[in-house]
């Protein structure tokens, strides 16, 4: 696929995979930056066209001490550091239409949540800054249903959207990956898969959310025979303490290890 009208995309003749990774919350500047820099030795080497991923705040939380953010601007400008430091690009979630614009002055790239996909506003107030979209599918949602999602980015003149799978609820604490949902969502736009999120155990009774991130090698692999375009992964250099998601995180330290076996699994599938 054609990443080259995103700023700062390295590798953009590469038939790898892209990978969006980073912490699931932007915690501050120094964790920020020693995540970045390491995903970036890490894809250099391999190729792999890479978008920093960091969330300005956290909007979806189970309990109201959960922590949300350290302030959006100060958030916002430090993913605009990481991305003038080394040269890439960005990717945060939006939750309001406010959000939009704001957000859209820092990055390169705005993700809708899924459990706000739906919000045809919000869509539309993204779709409009004229930045690349990138939409998760609803845990709620059917594959077919995110053409809709699609259109309605293109109806509002942006063509540059994107669907990530991040997996549908499986009764009320697990996740699945339906992999037939792929090649039909592929047919809409460019599909990411999700592999951290995809792996959460939600609604647990503490008001923590759990995680699976013993099986973030099998959903990559299978994701990667599957022909899907980019690969989401939140990482972290210490998960047990980080302060959101650190139960489905994938330690930064494996990180190398799992994007090798998979760019020799992509070169397989694409008969290199």
């Amino acid at each position: 696929m054609n990443l080259s009208n995103i700023p700062n995309i390295k590798h953009t003749n590469s038939n790898n995979f892209f990978l969006l990774a980073g912490p699931c919350a932007i915690e501050g500047e120094d964790m920020a930056m020693r995540i970045a820099e390491k995903v970036l030795q890490i894809t250099n080497k391999l190729e792999i066209p890479f978008i920093f991923k960091g969330s300005f705040k956290k909007a979806n939380r189970s309990r109201i001490d959960s922590f949300t953010g350290i302030g959006d601007e100060k958030a916002l400008e430090i993913l605009a550091k990481v991305s003038e430091s080394f040269k890439v690009p960005t990717i945060t979630d939006i939750h309001e239409i406010s959000d939009a614009a704001l957000a859209a002055k820092y990055v390169d790239v705005l993700q809708i949540p899924a459990f706000l996909v739906r919000q045809t506003d919000l869509v539309v107030a993204a779709a409009k800054t004229g930045k690349v979209v990138n939409l998760k599918k609803g845990q709620f949602m059917s594959p077919e249903a995110m053409k809709h999602a699609v259109q309605k980015v293109k109806d509002s003149g942006n063509d540059n959207v994107w669907i990530t799978d991040r997996g549908t609820m499986f009764g009320y604490q697990d996740m699945i990956v339906d992999f037939r949902g792929i090649p039909t969502m592929r047919s809409y736009a460019p599909t990411v898969l999700d592999v951290t999120h995809s792996l959460q155990q939600p609604n647990q009774s503490s008001g923590v959310t759990g995680g699976r991130p013993d099986m973030i090698e099998t959903i990559a692999r299978a994701g990667v025979v599957n022909n899907i375009d980019g690969l989401f992964m939140e990482t972290h250099f210490d998960p047990a303490n980080a302060k959101s998601d650190g139960a489905n995180m994938l330690h930064l330290d494996y990180l190398e290890k799992l994007l090798t076996n998979l760019v020799a699994i992509r070169k397989v599938v694409n008969g290199l």
